[in-house]
């Protein structure tokens, strides 16, 4: 239970830190929420979404409403001229224009429906591709000011017992109890410590400013202090994992709506072998004012149209589309047999980072009661400066080992999170 409770109070920032007072602090939740209206790549695709929902609406409104089009003509001539509206010579005419059309049948339209279905899915599951794209990146710049500012605290600390040593060892060199060498010794440990920490001071800054600006701030964010909970087992399996990946994962996903409107566009490209058929209608009326009263002429017409040569415009076109569903089938086919080693290696990433957790803790509790034996023994002239400064190094790596477990575990977590394209703890910090 120390132990645990030691490694967590280095993940808290030290109360007074100067790096730490003139800097606001936010929580995972506050910057994942904030991140997701300011990351463009976001904007961009949930901006795709609604132009792939109007792609839609028009391939469905091609079936019920026809094209119109209004246009009026006005024109002033050099000389008179005979005016079909009025029958008279003039010199100006204006013509007004209601023309609609509509296609009887084309086989274009209903690939139409399939393809914008398609965009529609695909440009959804990207759009969850990168929330969660989004996401990783806020945690990684969170978790990695977690990180510094606990690194921080170890170099702190590192520091402070360092010159603490330094203090004993010229006390037990001015009693005559230890040579000049072990205070000389001391100076260098405690210059290290300050070298070390000045480091992690900067190191710090850049983090707390990449985590800034990712939340909207021009200048630096600190990071508030994680959730005390041990990191969990994993709610699935790995077959599971691979299993949920292919089938709702949101890269998974977007390659088969991908494919799926590459089909359907070849479908249609293939289409134009077909004849069409199209109704069409106008109304013109014709005056030398606006707006024209003096004639109306309505017309309506049938087109069928049967293509039979167009200078192998559709024979390019055949073969761009099936070079595209090609292109298409293979990266979805790549994806698919891909999804075991991708899936298994975020999976056992979060697993040995959780057990190295574990691990790193119980050394650091090994290294804390080493250091106390050392630094009692080297206070009663038991023990050599050497061994005191081998387990104060010992410590202080034991701690780093500590912060850098705990980041690769949230990190890991957030990555295999982006695959499945779902939070896998409900009560973990969403966006």
């Amino acid at each position: 239970m120390g132990v645990a409770v030691l490694a967590l109070s280095l993940m808290v920032p030290t109360r007074g830190a100067p790096a730490q007072e003139a800097v606001p602090t936010v929580t995972l939740t506050e910057a994942l929420q904030r991140a997701i209206r300011l990351d463009p790549d976001y904007v961009r695709a949930v901006g795709q979404i609604d132009n792939a929902e109007w792609g839609r609406r028009a391939a469905r409104l091609a079936f019920i409403i026809p094209a119109l089009t209004a246009q009026l003509d006005a024109t002033r001539y050099s000389a008179e001229f005979f005016n079909l509206g009025t029958g008279q010579p003039q010199s100006s005419a204006v013509t007004a224009t209601l023309a609609g059309s509509y296609q009887i049948f084309r086989y274009s339209k209903f690939t139409d429906l399939s393809a914008t279905q398609a965009d529609l899915e695909g440009a959804q599951a990207s759009a969850l591709q990168q929330r969660f794209r989004t996401a990783f990146q806020v945690e990684s710049s969170y978790y990695g000011v977690l990180a510094t500012q606990a690194l921080y605290r170890v170099a702190q600390e590192r520091l402070r017992r360092a010159e603490e040593q330094l203090a004993v060892g010229r006390a037990r060199v001015v009693s005559g109890a230890a040579v000049q060498s072990d205070s000389l010794q001391l100076k260098v440990e405690a210059t290290r410590g300050q070298i070390d920490l000045a480091r992690a001071n900067t190191l710090l800054q850049v983090a707390q400013l990449e985590l800034g600006r990712r939340v909207g701030e021009r200048g630096p964010v600190a990071a508030a202090p994680p959730d005390s909970a041990p990191p969990l087992e994993l709610p699935i399996t790995l077959a599971e994992a691979v299993a949920e990946a292919l089938h709702q994962g949101p890269q998974y996903l977007a390659a088969r709506a991908t494919e799926r409107r590459a089909g359907a566009l070849l479908s249609g490209v293939k289409g134009e072998y077909l004849p069409s058929a199209e109704l069409s209608g106008a109304n013109q009326t014709f005056d030398s004012k606006f707006f024209p009263t003096a004639r109306n002429i309505s017309s309506v017409t049938l087109t069928v149209k049967l293509p039979l040569w167009d200078l192998g415009q559709r024979e390019i076109a055949v073969t761009q589309a099936r070079v595209d569903r090609d292109v298409s089938r293979a990266i979805r086919e790549d994806l698919e047999r891909g999804a075991l080693r991708d899936v298994t290696e975020a999976y056992e990433a979060y697993r040995t980072a959780r057990a190295t957790v574990d691990l790193s803790r119980t050394a650091l509790g090994a290294a804390s009661e080493n250091f106390r034996v050392q630094d009692a023994r080297y206070r009663s002239g038991a023990t050599t400066i050497v061994e005191l400064l081998d387990a104060q190094i010992t410590l202080t790596q034991a701690e780093a080992d500590v912060v850098q477990a705990d980041f690769t575990t949230r990190q890991a977590l957030a990555g295999l999170e982006v695959i499945l394209g779902r939070r896998l703890f409900p009560n973990k910090d969403v966006m």
